[in-house]
């Protein structure tokens, strides 16, 4: 099966250059898309700003139902930035020409090593060393030996839960859509699009879902 075509690939064929360009596309999108809803706010908003604001509110109500109102605005930005970066990056990979940079794995891999090294460092300032790793011992002290490295086990499994699964479905949307374009290359597929179109948003849902319950499961160990 060839390559992917995109319009960068035309300079480069170098996957470094393919990845860095289209995530850096990304980031400049969510950086002007935010500029634009920040350009001329209003106490009744309209345009760009009504639609980052009503992500913004949904973004909280999320973390709201995972952690509690307080909680969830204090991990708000952290959320809520992952969650527009990755949104973008995925739906690029939607549009004939570009290449989702989530479709390879340093990004997601990257992006769940911050979320697993902020979880367990914001675990480790609000309860402490000794209180936050008592409870990987579980609730019963003669499975301590046991339970111990199935936590630590079940931790690091998390990385690799964020990342592959990020990096998996989306790298099969691109195959998926590069046999749709192989088989009808001067036809839009609207069907198709859609469902590319509607996953890259579930997967950046699901990101962002996960994020929040890591945070809450860090920060509120008493509640276990």
């Amino acid at each position: 099966m060839p390559e992917l075509f995109t319009f960068f690939g035309l300079v480069g064929h170098d996957k470094i250059w393919i990845y860095m360009t289209h995530m850096l596309l990304s980031v400049g999108i969510a950086i002007l898309l935010v500029k634009v809803a920040m350009a001329n706010l209003q106490m009744v908003p309209k345009g760009t700003q009504n639609v980052m604001e009503a992500y913004i509110a949904g973004v909280l109500k999320m973390g709201t139902d995972v952690m509690g109102h307080e909680n969830a605005r204090r991990y708000l930005p952290l959320v809520a930035t992952i969650g527009l970066f990755v949104g973008i990056a995925n739906l690029i990979g939607v549009v004939p020409g570009f290449e989702a940079p989530t479709a390879f794995l340093e990004m997601p891999l990257t992006l769940a090593l911050v979320v697993f090294v902020y979880y367990n460092f914001e675990g480790i300032r609000r309860q402490g060393v000794i209180k936050y790793f008592k409870h990987f011992l579980g609730p019963v002290w003669w499975l301590y030996w046991l339970m111990f490295p199935i936590e630590i086990v079940s931790h690091f499994s998390r990385l690799v839960s964020l990342s592959f699964r990020l990096f998996g479905n989306v790298k099969g949307d691109d195959m998926f859509l590069m046999v749709i374009l192989m088989l009808a290359p001067w036809l839009l597929p609207m069907i198709p699009f859609a469902l590319l179109t509607f996953m890259a948003f579930l997967q950046a849902f699901i990101f962002m879902m996960l994020t929040y319950v890591y945070l809450g499961g860090a920060v509120a160990v008493d509640e276990h």
